[in-house]
């Protein structure tokens, strides 16, 4: 199952594989790459909006203020 994240104006889709989490980037034609940053593997699903964000607030924007959970 992908849980999906709209970080401050960028989707990101994050995996569970085994022990640890997998995230990447989807394409507009179905295809997904894989992202450049790692999530340790001991955050919790329910933590992961508050990592995503702390990751990247420097990327906020007026239009884009925060982290979405999107499924």
């Amino acid at each position: 199952m992908s849980l999906k994240f709209n970080v401050f104006g960028t989707r990101i889709h994050i995996e569970r594989q085994g022990s640890q989490w997998a995230a990447f980037y989807p394409g507009s034609d179905g295809k997904r790459r894989p992202a450049d940053f790692v999530i340790p593997h001991d955050v919790e699903e329910a933590d992961l909006a508050l990592y995503l964000g702390d990751l990247f607030h420097e990327e906020a924007r007026p239009a884009y203020p925060e982290v979405v959970k999107l499924s």
